[in-house]
């Protein structure tokens, strides 16, 4: 880290990079944002709402904040609107009507340049990418810390959640003992991602500042999981259905199983509307989700698992389950399945959850049921990672 010669206590230098159309594909089901339409990123407010909630707690402790920012949408544009009073600005855009990821890349490389403390940076696993290909050897060593607003995080360079991004950030402040890991940059192919194929990829790694549960664990891919579990799982489940009811059956192998067992053929990486043992939809958004409920309140279910290894039970490629969603949804229409082999593997962390609404987050909070088998139910923690 760089540091003032001067006696006293140096300013701490962050540096902040905004992807601006981060995230915006998720709610809509395209399973990335690469190649978001342009009415998309005319919406460019999610991964600056998420970015406000990291960065509002600092507003009172700008004495010892020395801010650096990228240009315009960028970064300099939102500190300045959220009442950051000096602001250095670095670098130009590329003039062209929407940011890109070369324009992320150079500004990575950049701000690096300038001599900062910490790099943090707005976006999913493209813009970490972004930031492994800026950096590259000359800057390998520089600090970065990600608020997550991707649809796919699958790098373990991302906070829980914009509030946990915040703590961290607050400890660097106050010169508490933080870990400095380096953690690994992984992202799929969003077009064979499409097609239903999960391709994870290493791209590098960067150091991270981990300080207990407020950093993410990488998500662990490619794992085998018995079939056997998962038919028992799936066995429970289809026990339990009722046809007066309709279930929201999620992303993920286990979920999947489930409309194995019932011989239909879904998809494996979005939702999939059920009813009397019969697909009325697949691969549905969360706009679909909100309609449909409107015209089915108190009649739907929501089966989701967690993603193994970090455990985000939401927020993580299932953002077809927006706040609106889960709030006409209710908790107690939210069923868990996981094997018991992903939720040991969790080493008594709990399950997590980050719908981009903290108010929500922490009232999803708490305890729930996990189906783990036929008939074997276990009763295990939700946090939001305050």
């Amino acid at each position: 880290m760089t540091h003032s010669s001067s006696s006293s206590t140096p300013r701490f230098r962050l540096a902040f990079l905004l992807n601006p159309y981060a995230g915006l594909g998720g709610p809509e089901g395209l399973k990335g944002s690469d190649d978001i339409s342009d009415d998309l990123r005319a919406r460019n407010s999610r991964s600056m709402a998420r970015a406000k909630r990291a960065l509002a707690p600092l507003l009172t402790q700008q004495d010892r904040l020395s801010l650096l920012a990228a240009p315009g949408v960028m970064g300099a544009d939102l500190l300045q609107d959220m009442g950051f009073a000096d602001v250095t600005v670095v670098g130009t855009l590329s003039g062209e009507s929407y940011t890109s990821a070369e324009d992320s890349e150079r500004l990575a490389h950049e701000l690096a340049e300038s001599g900062i403390d910490l790099l943090l940076f707005v976006g999913g696993d493209g813009t970490a990418r972004n930031m492994v290909n800026g950096l590259s050897s000359e800057h390998r060593e520089q600090v970065c810390l990600g608020i997550p607003a991707g649809v796919k995080m699958h790098s373990a360079v991302f906070a829980i959640n914009p509030e946990s991004a915040a703590e961290v950030l607050q400890l660097l402040l106050k010169n508490g003992l933080v870990d400095l890991r380096e953690q690994e940059v992984r992202d799929i192919d969003e077009s064979l991602f499409r097609q239903g194929q999960v391709r994870s990829k290493y791209y590098g790694e960067l150091w991270v500042p981990e300080v207990g549960h407020f950093v993410q664990q990488t998500k662990n891919s490619g794992r085998e999981v018995e079939e056997l579990v998962l038919a028992d799982i799936a066995a429970d489940i289809v026990e339990r259905l009722d046809d007066e009811r309709y279930y929201l059956i999620g992303p993920g192998s286990t979920p999947k199983a489930i409309l194995d067992e019932l011989q239909l053929e879904g998809t494996l990486l979005g939702f999939d509307v059920l009813h009397q043992g019969e697909l009325l939809a697949t691969d549905v958004n969360a706009s679909y989700l909100e309609a449909f409920l409107e015209q089915h309140t108190d009649q739907c279910t929501a089966i989701i698992t967690a993603i193994g290894g970090q455990g985000h039970l939401l927020g993580r490629g299932n953002q077809q389950l927006s706040p609106n969603v889960l709030r006409m949804l209710g908790q107690d229409n939210l069923w868990v399945v996981a094997t018991k082999t992903k939720i040991k593997e969790l080493e008594q962390r709990p399950l997590l959850v980050d719908s981009n609404d903290a108010e929500l987050d922490r009232a999803l909070s708490g305890h729930v049921p996990v189906t783990t088998g036929y008939r074997d139910t276990i009763y295990y923690p939700i946090s939001c990672g305050l």
